[in-house]
């Protein structure tokens, strides 16, 4: 027969036992998919003041909402480098640093020096060229191709103006934007005209561009980032200009070609939020650009006596007029 202080003890046990399971359930509870969420942080490399990667930003973060990851669920800290090598290794460093689940990247560069930094954290790029060839594939990388076709910038340049040298606006610190150097002196015998290139790191290398009759700006952080200086120069000298980034059209360039930054940013939301309910980067396949964007400043090129062809604008996107 059971003493009372054996039916107390008991007693206690029981409703410790209950108070026990009621915590757990309450743990669980606040400790489920929404909480396991919040726990989760995004770095984010946008190399500063290009708008092509604050309007690919934008577009994830929308995107990412919309996939259930939205303020309150994650945080999202966001690095703006200069475009120079420290300046990419130190964002990427300190998102390693903070304890970064994912780290986002825009660009080839921030990309690179991401990968430089780790081989853990998953890493997911947007507005990268051409992936497989700068190399930023691999076990914990994946993401979103912004690769456009350089033939086509030149055939429809042509069709603006028929230039027979070619400066070509690129960054030797910036693999992609060799590739691009590369990609259009390829196409010099088929188009008629000899390329020679620029390697633009910050604004006052502008001044090194002279002696060309037409500009290809390649994907470069280094001249987007002083975009306005190089259409100066160019504006001077009577030279249209392409490019194969967004973001340039306002300042001045005349013709561009470029995956759609809106489409970048939802894609890698998309594959962000695979990560975060647990798929492995390795598994996803990297996304090629759907929406190519074709933007024509027709008030640039009339500024300039070109005439641009009708049935370039009547395939544009958008044009500035």
């Amino acid at each position: 027969m059971k003493s009372r202080t054996d039916v107390i003890t008991l007693n206690n046990a029981l409703h410790e036992s209950v108070y026990v399971a009621l915590l757990t359930l309450l743990f669980i509870f606040l400790t489920g998919p929404a909480a396991s969420a919040a726990q989760k942080t995004i770095g984010v490399i946008m190399t500063g003041n290009i708008p092509y990667y604050k309007d690919v930003h934008k577009s994830f973060t929308e995107a990412l909402s919309a996939e259930g990851f939205g303020p309150g669920s994650v945080e999202i800290i966001v690095q703006t480098p200069s475009p120079e090598p420290m300046s990419w290794t130190n964002a990427a460093r300190k998102l390693v640093t903070v304890g970064s689940n994912i780290i986002v990247s825009y660009g080839a560069p921030a990309t690179i020096f991401a990968m430089s930094e780790t081989s853990d954290i998953p890493i997911v790029f947007a507005g990268v060229y051409d992936p497989q060839a700068v190399g930023v594939t691999g076990k914990n990388a994946t993401g979103v191709s912004s690769k456009v076709p350089v033939a086509s910038i030149i055939k429809n340049l042509k069709s603006i103006s028929n230039f027979s040298t070619l400066g070509v606006v690129f960054n030797d610190a910036e693999k992609d934007t060799v590739l691009q150097a590369n990609d259009v002196k390829q196409f010099e015998g088929a188009y008629g005209f000899r390329s020679t290139r620029f390697n633009i790191k910050r604004a006052s290398d502008s001044a090194k561009i002279a002696g060309v009759d037409a500009l290809f700006l390649t994907t470069g952080c280094a001249a987007m980032h002083c975009v306005s200086n190089i259409i100066g120069v160019a504006r001077k000298a009577k030279v249209p200009t392409a490019a194969t980034i967004a973001g340039g059209e306002t300042s001045g360039v005349i013709l561009t070609i470029a995956a759609d930054p809106h489409e970048q940013g939802r894609e890698a939301a998309k594959i962000v939020a695979k990560i975060l309910r647990g798929a492995r980067p390795a598994s996803i396949p990297i996304e090629q650009p759907k929406k190519i964007d074709v933007i024509i400043n027709l008030r640039e090129a009339t500024e300039m006596g070109l005439k641009v062809p009708f049935d370039l604008l009547t395939s544009a996107t958008k044009v500035i007029k």
